[in-house]
């Protein structure tokens, strides 16, 4: 097997517990900020819709993570398990991140996702809102990077 073909555990279907761990892997993924290798997580003729854009494929994925992160400095990024059933999963999200004028901001989101037998994602809905903040708002104050086993997820945050 290629790069491109090989299995990304946990496979579906998936059970509570290889649900919540695809969702930290993915949270983990995007927290590098790497677009070509976040990418690698999706067939390659994945579907997307991000906000009001649409995606196929890995290449134009990697061209819309690159515009989002040269956009959005500073990305942070937590994750947390929705609700779950045999290749899918729904996840809601928020991440704070701020301008190139050094407004903060932080945004919302719910996933659908849905994952062929590999275990890679073959189609991703995302909505998104953001919210503008104060520095003094934030709350993902963690090294950019993986979000740290001890600091608290969404729940715990209150969001």
């Amino acid at each position: 097997m290629t790069a491109t073909t090989a299995p990304r555990p946990p496979l579906p279907p998936f059970t509570h517990e290889s649900a919540v761990e695809k969702v930290r892997l993915a949270e983990d993924g995007w927290n590098t900020r790497n677009a070509g290798k976040v990418s690698l997580a999706y067939t390659p003729d994945s579907r997307w819709r991000n906000r009001a854009e649409f995606a196929t494929g890995r290449p134009e994925i990697v061209q819309l993570l690159t515009r989002k992160w040269t956009r959005e400095l500073d990305y942070r990024l937590i994750k947390e398990l929705w609700a779950f059933g045999g290749n899918r999963i729904a996840v809601r999200y928020a991440y704070e991140w701020r301008d190139d004028s050094g407004n903060w901001f932080r945004s919302y989101g719910n996933e659908n996702w849905e994952f062929d037998e590999q275990g890679l994602m073959q189609r991703r809905f995302a909505c998104i809102n953001d919210l503008a903040i104060t520095e003094a708002e934030r709350k993902f104050h963690w090294p950019l990077g993986r979000r740290p086993d001890d600091h608290p997820g969404l729940t715990e945050l209150g969001l």
